[in-house]
């Protein structure tokens, strides 16, 4: 390890509530229980409660793992860190590689859906505004991106708390509201294998709705890159992380519970995330103008999604700029506010151009499942690393805390639930309900593997000329002495 020393990331800047939120609007809450989590239904039906209940227990196998090493290696390289770590530095540079890749894609595909849900609504409300006017609102939420992480991680964070908190109180006051409405429909065989979708029956019909629902769960690591910038971050990453996937877990069981009773379990396999059976839909049919709350939850939440998504990359470029495996540009800082403005700027720039490049090249629903489908490709990809990192971590170098149950069994318990999802994802159809992938969103496999092979390229390159940079990807800086503060010592950010 060399001893050099980049002027770090502000310390001690924010809490467990900001961490914790950083996680819950990475999950984007109001978007998944509104547009992810149904399509699980066209299978598991009026069971799809019991499907989302699956889920959460099988994410939480790999939300284990994640804050196991969130406790033990506190670092803004977070998964990349891990892995090194736990297998092998050259697999923590290639999960890092992904990891900045597809972190880096979510903003645009947050913004793609802010744009065309934004122009669909105000066309279905006002039939003179045109419904293909969707991107004035897409690069209206790039700036309030960049503004937000430029102001560093207080600002960034404690904005995605406000907004997270608002989405998750508006679907958890509608599903109370839906469940009193349900009255005497309300029944625990919602639970069961008895209302799932025709052709989908039993068990076979529940798993396949749990594989989709999985999908909902992504983002519930976002915390870990904030462990520079957070107070007892020890302590507060692995809470945070656990917490945020049990919380919000809970939350798509009991707004899915309520929308089932309420639509009945046995009509469910029709509901969808658009339309006249959908949770916008039910809203205006049913609860007046309580839809207009659904719309901004929903619109909120693209926004919150984007800003945490977008601070993990920056993060995690910074970590890998900071240790020269990737360019030092990405480990610039703000002088005041100490946040990457150097990674902000570039993320702004592609988020911008692949949001506008394939928006209107294809157009913008198009686009969001080509981008979706390569972000969800990767990330469960690294969640299956990260589970086999737990467990090398604690058996090869930490082996007096380990556990076999908390550090074997739940790490393959992880993979063994995320297997599927990463087929499903990807389009292969190893099971009988996952459907292959059609033009253009088919290209996300060739993307994947184009950029993959070009950090193979780069790995060797830094395994011949600069091994010891690679070496660092498992170097943890927070166990190292803080940097002075620039301000205090009057020396110059680089």
């Amino acid at each position: 390890m060399s001893g050099e020393t980049v002027p770090g990331l502000r310390r001690d800047a924010i809490g467990l509530r900001e961490v914790l939120f950083q996680s819950v609007t990475a999950m984007a809450p109001a978007a998944a229980v509104a547009a992810s989590i149904p399509s699980g239904a066209a299978f598991a039906g009026g069971s799809l409660p019991l499907s989302v209940l699956i889920a959460l227990v099988a994410c939480l196998f790999t939300a284990s793992c994640v804050a196991e090493l969130a406790r033990q290696l506190p670092s803004a390289g977070s998964v990349t860190t891990y892995a090194a770590q736990g297998l092998h530095p050259a697999v923590g540079f290639l999960v890092g590689w992904g990891y900045v890749f597809v972190e880096a894609l979510v903003p645009p595909l947050l913004l793609l859906q802010l744009g065309f849900t934004t122009a669909g609504t105000l066309h279905q409300e006002w039939s003179s505004y045109p419904g293909d006017l969707w991107w004035p609102w897409s690069l209206a939420g790039a700036a309030v991106i960049a503004v937000a992480g430029y102001f560093g991680v207080r600002a960034s964070a404690r904005f995605g708390t406000v907004l997270g908190v608002f989405e998750v109180l508006v679907f958890l006051v509608f599903a109370i509201w839906l469940i009193v409405k349900a009255g005497g429909d309300n029944t625990l065989s919602v639970f069961g294998t008895s209302h799932t979708a025709e052709g989908y029956d039993g068990v076979g019909g529940v798993f396949a709705g749990s594989v989709y629902t999985v999908l909902a769960f992504a983002g519930f690591e976002a915390a870990a890159p904030l462990a520079e910038e957070t107070k007892d971050p020890r302590r507060t990453m692995h809470r945070a992380v656990l917490g945020a996937a049990l919380a919000i877990g809970l939350v798509y069981v009991l707004t899915t519970y309520a929308m089932a009773v309420y639509v009945g379990p046995d009509r469910f396999a029709g509901f969808s995330a658009s339309g006249a059976s959908s949770w916008e839909g039910v809203a205006r049919a049913s609860f007046g103008l309580f839809w207009v709350l659904v719309f901004l939850a929903v619109v909120n939440s693209t926004i919150a999604n984007a800003n945490a998504c977008a601070t993990v990359s920056t993060r995690t470029a910074f970590a890998l700029g900071r240790i020269k495996v990737f360019p030092e540009l990405f480990a610039r800082l703000h002088p005041r506010h100490r946040s990457p403005v150097a990674g902000v700027a570039v993320q702004c720039a592609v988020a911008i151009a692949a949001m506008l490049g394939l928006g209107l090249a294809y157009d913008p629903v198009t686009a969001f499942l080509l981008l979706a489908t390569v972000i969800v490709t990767v990330v469960i990809g690294v969640y299956i690393v990260v589970n086999l990192a737990c467990a090398g971590y604690f058996m090869r170098r930490r082996r007096e805390l380990f556990r076999p149950v908390r550090h074997l069994l739940f790490p393959l318990l992880g993979i063994v639930a995320f297997v599927p999802a990463l087929l499903t994802a990807a389009g292969l159809p190893v099971f009988d309900f996952v459907s292959e992938l059609t033009a253009p969103v088919s290209y996300a496999g060739p993307v994947v593997g184009v950029w993959m092979t070009a950090g193979v390229v780069v790995l060797i390159v830094l395994s011949r000329r600069h091994p010891g940079r690679l070496a660092e990807t498992a170097r943890v800086h927070l166990d190292e002495p803080s940097s002075p503060d620039p301000r205090q010592s009057g020396a110059t950010q680089p």
